[in-house]
């Protein structure tokens, strides 16, 4: 199984707004430090907004910060919001025409219950989970330590 760049992108989103708590974050400050699309991302934000799992403000002074603490955000809720489907198989999709085995085939419910045990183990956890705190954390999401390495490279 592997995720859409869309879900990929939605957890990286999350994931930085839970280091900067402290304000508003703008887009361009994700996609400087992650290095990614501009405009896939304003599709991201807009849905992570949709969803409720952050809050936008738009304007000069606008941005996005998470909705709630990062605690509260389960991976696999966000995991079920952002991809548009888990048809692992073509069978899945019930807009296919049946397989010719289906009447007979076990390996459909193999694969139902493996997605749903996927989500099961990323609903144990959440959006704090998936970075670890401490000193070096600090230093990676420092938009700081971002600008200054980014003048000693040009340099």
């Amino acid at each position: 199984m592997q995720l859409t760049l869309h879900t990929d992108y939605a957890l990286r989103v999350l994931i930085y707004l839970a280091q900067k708590q402290d304000g508003l974050t703008t887009i361009t400050e994700v996609t400087d430090f992650y290095k990614i699309s501009r405009n896939h991302l304003v599709k991201v934000v807009h849905h992570l907004s949709l969803e409720n799992f952050i809050h936008t403000t738009r304007g000069k002074h606008g941005g996005m910060r998470l909705a709630r603490r990062p605690e509260l955000i389960s991976i696999g809720a966000v995991v079920r919001r952002m991809e548009p489907n888990f048809d692992i198989v073509e069978c899945f999709d019930t807009r296919n025409a049946p397989c010719a085995v289906t009447p007979v085939c076990a390996l459909k419910e193999v694969l139902y219950q493996a997605g749903n045990e996927f989500l099961a183990v990323l609903d144990k956890y959440t959006v704090a989970d998936a970075v670890h705190q401490n000193e070096f954390t600090t230093q990676v999401f420092s938009v700081d330590q971002l600008l200054n390495s980014r003048k000693s490279a040009d340099k």
